[in-house]
């Protein structure tokens, strides 16, 4: 038990210790448009664009002023008519931060909410089978093995640190958008996951267990 909880101490001071303040560029993205104006979401199909979803983000200062800017411009352009989806993290946008938008499947009026610095400290060995898109992978959609339940430590708005366990289709949506934070595509995981060894729980459902190899 002290072992966990100096663990969590330890992932939250080093949030703070490497915490960046935004670049030029960064800024001049942000202030770009205001508060009523989505922030565009970049695509895999061009080069410098998908450059930058290829790249790890920084952790946020949560007290940073252009935070409450980016925040609002994302969830718009997460939620745009024409195409709208249930989560994006900043990279999807062109902000190379660990800042994501989450809609809470497993919470009464399935609300969107914002989460800081998310980092997943634990993963279940039960995994779940199910289909997924990104908004800024056009016109692909694929099969990708989850962890059925994770342990989430990260930031809320307010800069106090939390930590949650989320189960199922959630639980999907958290590993899907921290994926981005960290350069991962969803397709990245179905090539990665074409030789994985799982066995099924049972037949009509996609649940498995993932199997692990004597050496291991």
């Amino acid at each position: 038990m002290e072992k966990r909880i100096l663990l969590y101490v330890f992932l939250f001071l080093a949030i703070g210790v490497s915490a960046q303040n935004f670049t030029k560029s960064e800024k001049e993205l942000i202030q770009s448009g205001n508060t009523k104006t989505m922030l565009k979401v970049i695509q895999i199909t061009d080069e410098k664009e998908l450059k930058i979803l290829k790249s790890v983000s920084a952790d946020i200062d949560p007290k940073d002023k252009l935070l409450p800017l980016l925040a609002e411009r994302m969830y718009l352009a997460m939620r745009d008519p024409t195409n709208p989806g249930i989560g994006i993290a900043a990279p999807q946008v062109g902000i190379n931060r660990n800042v994501i938008w989450v809609q809470r499947f497993d919470k009464e009026g399935e609300p969107f909410e914002l989460y800081l610095n998310p980092k997943i400290v634990w993963r279940s060995s039960m995994l779940r089978k199910g289909m997924e898109g990104c908004l800024s992978i056009p016109d692909i959609s694929g099969n990708v093995f989850r962890n059925y339940t994770i342990k989430l430590v990260y930031q809320d708005k307010s800069g106090k640190d939390q930590e949650e366990i989320i189960e199922g289709f959630t639980a999907v949506i958290f590993q899907h958008e921290t994926d981005h934070l960290k350069g991962i595509l969803f397709t990245d995981r179905m090539k990665e996951q074409e030789k994985l060894d799982v066995s099924p729980v049972d037949d009509e459902i996609d649940l498995f267990l993932e199997k692990r190899l004597k050496r291991q």
